[in-house]
């Protein structure tokens, strides 16, 4: 039987880089670093979480445009106060595809991009 999700990949052109933001810019935490015989293994991870996310060397393809459209975005992290969250990490640098969180029926929700154009997720469930 499954019984956690261990690791989500995200692929990144430069992997100082994505590490930078999500450490630095979204408050992540890194928790391995290792160049492995396939490439630099690097993980981060929310603080006392045990999900970690990859943040794996890949480069761009040719034309491919960067992000995933409206899609929503490739990891989705969340928040116990969003619109607190949102302007500290607005100060921190990171951008938003929206100028501010946006109430929907399943609580309060905005998208983060990556430097590579990967969107981020950030959720406020609604209050009991």
């Amino acid at each position: 039987m499954l019984t956690n999700i261990m690791y989500v990949t995200i692929n990144v052109t430069d992997q100082d880089r994505a590490l930078e933001f999500y450490t630095a810019g979204l408050g992540l935490e890194k928790r391995i670093d290792f160049p492995g015989p396939e490439g630099r293994f690097l993980t981060v991870g929310v603080p006392e979480s045990p999900v970690q996310i990859i943040l794996w060397r890949q480069a761009a393809a040719s034309g491919q445009q960067p992000g995933n459209g409206g899609q929503p975005g490739t990891v989705v992290l969340e928040s116990d106060d969003l619109r607190k969250d949102f302007e500290i990490l607005r100060e921190r640098g990171v951008t938003f595809t929206q100028p501010e969180p946006e109430d929907y029926p399943f609580g309060i929700r905005i998208e983060a991009t990556d430097p590579d154009g990967n969107r981020i997720s950030l959720r406020q469930p609604p209050k009991p």
